[in-house]
């Protein structure tokens, strides 16, 4: 992943760390633990702030999470990431062995029948993924945090603090019901998404600013089904169905199809991921898993041809996965109330502008 403009960004960086004077130290809370407040989070430690990072789940990893199972791992959110700009490209030559290409040129365009309708994608721009699941990269950034990510934590409201009216505090519910405050908060980063960004900002309460350019955003959701079938595993069978290992379909029901055990440093065993389409997955997005579950994988024989039924099979939906009306800018920041918003879906929908999104917040914060 190295290239020339990311030995001139290093330079430059270098450059700027013997001439920044040291800002005065503050202390910032980062609601979720994605790859944009991981990002957001480790910038701001690197300048001398103080962070305080919540997220929901047990671990770091936001929509870069894989799921692990008797039969191998599935990426459940992000299939791959690319990499265009320089400073994302570096951030990625500190993590040495972690991340390797996957085969982009085997990605094929499917019409609705399952017929290849493209040999492969447009350009030759390199997919990559990390090992053993995409939810390492978040989590190898993540690391040095340690003590200051609180996990098991959703924060449920943001509010002036009790003892000081010029910083902020959060309330926050954890494991068994549990309830607690944390205050003393100079600032407080959103990097979730924008129906909870919506709902802690408090209909502008918090920041009418930020609030009134983050209404017109909307993303829509993505049903995800993740099969196994372990039977393919035979010495005179080396995987079931094309001879793809990932493709985009027209297909009503489903976008994206990836055979999991192509990518790089995974389990042998036979898996594959489905992403329903956009707005196959609004229709149904209050529809039970199993429902999903019984018609994606019908779908899935008429794509791939592969009528075995799958020894396990798990649906999961993303409510918000694909950005259709983004901000418009990088990030959000309310320098008067100290209140910022950053995510992929300030840009776009990539991995790239998740990172990017949170770099740039703490960079406006700091």
């Amino acid at each position: 992943m190295t290239t020339r403009a990311t030995a001139k960004t290093a330079k430059a960086a270098k450059a700027a760390d013997r001439h920044r004077t040291p800002a005065t130290p503050r202390h910032y809370a980062v609601v979720g633990a994605g790859i944009a407040g991981v990002a957001c989070a480790r910038t701001l430690v690197q300048a001398g702030h103080k962070v305080t990072v919540f997220e929901r789940e047990a671990t770091p990893g936001g929509r870069m999470a894989s799921v692990d199972t008797a039969f191998g791992r599935f990426d459940s959110g992000a299939q791959y990431f690319t990499v265009r700009d320089p400073r994302f490209a570096l951030a990625l030559e500190a993590t040495p062995n972690l991340c390797r290409p996957w085969s982009a040129n085997l990605v094929r365009v499917l019409d609705a029948h399952g017929r290849v309708a493209e040999a492969a994608l447009p350009g030759r721009e390199s997919h990559w993924v990390a090992q053993p699941g995409m939810d390492a990269l978040v989590g190898h950034w993540a690391a040095p945090l340690g003590g200051s990510l609180v996990p098991n934590t959703q924060v449920t409201q943001i509010e002036p603090d009790a003892l000081d009216a010029k910083r902020w505090q959060l309330r926050t519910a954890g494991e068994g019901d549990s309830q607690h405050v944390y205050s003393g908060f100079d600032g407080v980063l959103l990097a979730v998404p924008p129906s909870r960004t919506r709902v802690l900002l408090g209909d502008g309460k918090i920041s009418a600013s930020v609030s009134q350019k983050i209404e017109p955003v909307r993303i829509a959701p993505c049903w995800t089904l993740m099969i196994a079938f372990p039977q393919a595993n035979q010495p005179t069978m080396s995987h079931l169905g094309p001879q793809w290992n990932a493709a985009r379909s027209t297909h009503h029901r489903v976008a994206w199809l990836a055979r999991e055990s192509s990518k790089p440093g995974r389990e042998r065993v036979e898996r594959w991921t489905l992403q329903a389409s956009a707005a196959w997955s609004q229709e149904h997005l209050r529809d039970d898993a199993a429902r999903v579950q019984a018609k994606l994988l019908r779908a899935f024989a008429e794509i791939t041809g592969i009528h075995a039924a799958p020894t396990h099979a798990q649906a999961r939906c993303w409510t918000e996965a694909q950005t259709q009306v983004p901000v418009g800018k990088s990030h959000l920041w309310d320098a008067k109330a100290r209140i910022g918003v950053a995510g992929d879906w300030c840009t776009g929908h990539r991995v790239e502008d998740a990172f990017l999104s949170g770099l740039s917040l703490a960079l406006a914060a700091a």
